[in-house]
């Protein structure tokens, strides 16, 4: 039993002395190390489990990456900016939503900063700032106008509210409330560029999308091949950037939006700060990642992909 216990010893010692002797060779040769938001999700329900730092692996393609921070988003590392957007374009129904964010914002902790927008015309019309007076916040919500004028892509008024957000070292989040249809680009294939450059530039500032659906107003808001693919959008969103998307059925609104924030919730108070050192490359560009676990029941939701600087050699 001595000796077996000796061994096990041995071999934890030789794996971190290889882990600490990786990360040293690829700070030398210039990586520059990334960071991004992970949320810990209980796939089966239940308690979210705690993830330890020596439970997270980080992979891309088939090389294991060096994790160099774990950090939970508490305490002195809570601080989160959160942008909820409503579309100017949703029907009616939205209206009655109004209550349950509301009551969302004023239960939020005093480390969040809330702001509002709302979706119109391919820009993102702030009404209120980001603010720790959460009542003030909660009552810049109105009624939607229910028109989304002539640039009319949800996609295009994200681009413009992250292109627009003041650098932080704050966790930054955006609850949308849409019906996903890009009557820009229009609908019913994977190729929207304007997706694509919303998503890019949301994972480039570090900010996580989650995304409600709620009917527009008009033909396409009863229109099931245009609410398939805006869902089908919303989804793709809240994947890339590590979010979550919410919705009930493919044309009618959710009876209360109040599920869908509980849950929201739950997943910023299970967030961590992850810190890990990607493999050297040439030229600058994005590296798909993938977050594994053995720890039972957890899921590690994360950014699809991340932007990896070039490797820069010292002299």
């Amino acid at each position: 039993m001595k000796k077996s216990r000796l061994l096990t010893l041995a071999v934890f010692a030789f794996l971190a002395f290889a882990a600490a002797n990786a990360v040293a060779q690829q700070s030398s040769a210039g990586t520059a190390p990334v960071h991004v938001v992970v949320t810990v999700e209980a796939h089966k329900g239940g308690e979210t489990p705690v993830v330890n730092r020596e439970d997270v692996m980080v992979h891309e393609g088939h090389d294991r990456d060096a994790v160099i921070d774990w950090v939970p988003a508490q305490g002195e590392h809570a601080s989160l900016e959160l942008m909820i957007m409503l579309d100017d374009g949703s029907n009616t129904t939205l209206g009655t939503q109004l209550e349950d964010l509301r009551k969302f914002i004023n239960a939020q902790p005093d480390t969040t900063t809330i702001g509002v927008a709302y979706m119109r015309d391919g820009i993102a019309q702030v009404v209120q700032n980001l603010t720790r007076d959460h009542a003030l916040a909660a009552r810049a919500l109105r009624l939607p106008v229910g028109t989304r004028g002539a640039n009319g892509s949800p996609y295009f008024s994200l681009t413009d509210l992250v292109k627009r957000w003041p650098p932080t070292t704050a966790r930054r989040a955006v609850i949308m409330a849409t019906d996903g249809i890009d009557r820009f680009y229009g609908t019913g294939d994977l190729q929207d560029p304007y997706l694509d450059e919303a998503i890019d530039n949301a994972l480039r500032a570090g900010i996580t999308v989650s995304a409600i659906y709620t009917p527009g107003v008009g033909h396409f808001g009863h229109s099931y091949w245009q609410t398939y693919w805006g869902q089908i959008y919303l989804s793709q969103l809240a994947d890339e950037t590590g979010g979550e998307a919410y919705y009930i059925g493919f044309t009618g609104p959710p009876v209360s939006f109040t599920p869908f924030l509980d849950d929201v919730g739950k997943r910023l108070a299970h967030q961590y700060l992850l810190t890990f050192l990607p493999k050297p490359q040439k030229k600058a560009g994005w590296q798909r990642i993938r977050l594994m676990t053995e720890v039972p029941n957890t899921d590690l939701v994360a950014p699809r992909k991340v932007w990896v600087a070039a490797e820069t050699r010292g002299e």
